[in-house]
């Protein structure tokens, strides 16, 4: 499990309020927002994820890195959906945050979703993919809402430039009656490290469908509650029968005692029948009983 943190960046912008996508292009980013913290830290409880938006008058840092899924929720609670975006510098700062992370062996990665206008120009946004792979940075875009040629093209170019060893991903998503987080669940930003889906196991592929690709069926980004109590259930499972396992065989190494015969030969009842202890203990009572009868018998002759 890939050990990473993530910056998250929101498009906040006007161009968020349109409803192409369900429920709306804001409402969807939420969603997927979720759906990607849930991922990243079940892949790995030692992944952090951070949160800001790049709408409004200037980019906002709303989580630094945490794994505290409380702190993202208000993030997006409190974020207002205002102005243009700002791309570029979106970035360089996500990118300092993931410089000053804590734990240095952390992956990089910044996952940003536009759904605006891109303003900057093309060799701008060159020379900072550049920069981002030079620093060891993943940048990965989720592109929806506006999907015309030239905002494509310029995504298309950063994410060339940037990639290094297939580690950045260009995700574009056209408007459809499918959820914004269903997409990305089945695209390489999830799937390509493993911890969306299981792509090529039992037969199944990585596409996420039919619930084949996860443990038990059952997608933990969706409803991590059951998985982890399915989870628990099998190792729980798991180590009932380790332990029966354990005692069968701890009895079958004790040696047994039907060979080994009773003192005394034939075993005797406690009485016999003149409600006298039986048994070879009671022998020289029995001699001594027979030696009084021989005496009175002598004492009457007499």
């Amino acid at each position: 499990m890939v050990l990473e943190a993530t910056m998250i960046v929101v498009d906040n912008s006007e161009s968020s309020r349109n409803g192409d996508y369900v429920p709306s292009r804001w409402e969807a980013q939420s969603d997927a927002v979720n759906m990607i913290f849930s991922a990243k830290t079940q892949a790995n409880p030692e992944s952090s994820v951070g949160l800001m938006s790049m709408g409004g008058k200037g980019p906002e840092m709303l989580v630094t890195l945490t794994t505290d899924f409380g702190k993202v929720l208000d993030g997006m609670h409190r974020t207002k959906i205002r102005g243009s975006t700002y791309l570029a510098t979106g970035i360089q700062i996500a990118g300092l945050a993931l410089k000053h992370r804590q734990n240095k062996s952390q992956k990089q990665r910044i996952i940003v979703f536009t759904c605006s206008t891109i303003h900057e120009d093309e060799a701008s946004l060159v020379k900072l993919a550049k920069k981002m792979k030079k620093n060891g940075v993943s940048v990965d875009f989720v592109a929806f809402g506006d999907l015309d040629p030239d905002n494509t093209r310029k995504l298309e170019v950063f994410s060339e430039t940037v990639n290094s060893g297939d580690g950045s991903h260009l995700v574009i998503i056209p408007p459809g009656p499918s959820l914004l987080s269903d997409h990305l669940l089945s695209s390489a930003i999830l799937g390509g490290d493993g911890s969306a889906t299981r792509g090529g196991e039992d037969g199944v592929g990585g596409t996420g469908e039919s619930g084949g690709g996860f443990e038990f069926g059952v997608d933990p980004s969706a409803d991590p509650e059951l998985a982890l109590a399915l989870r628990m259930s099998m190792e729980e499972e798991k180590a009932r029968q380790e332990k029966e396992n354990k005692a069968k065989s701890e009895a079958a190494k004790e040696p047994g005692l039907e060979g080994i015969p009773e003192e005394g030969g034939e075993s005797q009842p406690l009485l016999d029948s003149s409600a006298e202890a039986s048994g070879s203990g009671n022998a020289p009572a029995t001699e001594d009983k027979k030696d009084k009868e021989d005496d009175a018998d002598k004492m009457d002759i007499a």
